[in-house]
């Protein structure tokens, strides 16, 4: 029998669960506002209705909404204790290196270059997502507060940025669904099923073709560790009262974006309402 093959911890318990929150949020945002988005359409107001009419799916959109900030909230707080505490070089932080491979990988596909990319602990594909959704869920958030809360922006900005803020919101998130449908499913699902953010590890194979510099510095030892655990002591006794306090301001702030205006919670049923009554007699009428 052949000796199984080697696996590599990829992902703790903490980064699994910050992909649950995304993963579960951003699906609820997208199967609620789609529909949304595309009302007049038949498939549209059939999900809608399915999903228990237009007040419930806003409800449902809203709190997906509230669940995406959280979870953004936490995964700043925990790359500050990394960056902070135990000292991690930023891995996800674009270079001219990522462009050489991704040029690379382009000419390797087309049967140009006869050898793929060796990339780190992350390529170049997974930078320009990772900050795709850090760009996305900013301008989400931006654009989501002016339509929350509409009569509070127009009190500082002109009417015209509530329809652009929608635009925004609406184009934003139809890119950001097509590109998990087509380029992330693609690479996690199909290409390949990558189980390392469900199970916290990764197969030698798929270090080999994908992170294969990443291998060399495992099978090396060179591979960075933590401060001695004296230093960290210190040092998370200065982050976490600071880490809390920014926590609960911020918190508060997510209190305030979601309580500040009682706008647009209720639609007004609609009603049949003649417009237009003429005032003189038709011809012909009894007078």
């Amino acid at each position: 029998m052949s000796n199984p093959q080697p696996h590599y911890h990829r992902f703790n318990i903490f980064q699994r669960i910050e992909h649950i929150i995304l993963l579960i949020s951003f699906t609820a945002l997208a199967i609620t506002g789609l529909p949304q988005m595309f009302s007049l359409q038949p498939w549209a107001s059939f999900m809608i209705e399915a999903m228990g009419g237009i007040e419930t799916v806003r409800i449902i959109h809203r709190s997906s909404a509230v669940l995406l900030i959280i979870g953004t909230i936490y995964h700043f707080v925990a790359v500050a204790y990394r960056l902070f505490v135990r000292r991690v070089a930023l891995t996800m932080l674009p270079s001219l290196q990522d462009v050489k491979d991704g040029l690379q990988a382009l000419g390797h596909n087309l049967g140009i270059v006869k050898t793929p990319p060796r990339m780190g602990r992350y390529s170049f594909g997974e930078k320009v997502e990772y900050w795709a959704v850090i760009w996305g869920t900013v301008v989400m958030v931006l654009t989501g507060f002016m339509l929350w809360n509409p009569i509070s922006t127009t009190s500082l900005l002109p009417g015209e940025f509530i329809p652009a803020a929608k635009a925004a919101h609406g184009g934003e998130a139809l890119l950001a669904v097509l590109s998990i449908v087509t380029w992330h499913f693609y690479h996690v699902h199909v290409k390949r099923f990558n189980r390392s953010m469900f199970t916290g590890y990764i197969s030698h194979e798929e270090m080999e073709e994908e992170h294969a510099l990443e291998l060399h510095a495992i099978e090396q030892g060179s591979v960075g560790v933590d401060a001695d655990p004296e230093s960290m002591r210190r040092r998370r006794r200065v982050f976490i009262p600071a880490a809390a306090v920014i926590t609960t301001f911020l918190l508060i702030g997510l209190y305030f974006f979601v309580t500040y205006e009682q706008t647009a919670i209720t639609t007004v049923p609609r009603q049949n309402i003649d417009i237009f009554t003429p005032l003189t007699p038709e011809p012909g009428s009894v007078q």
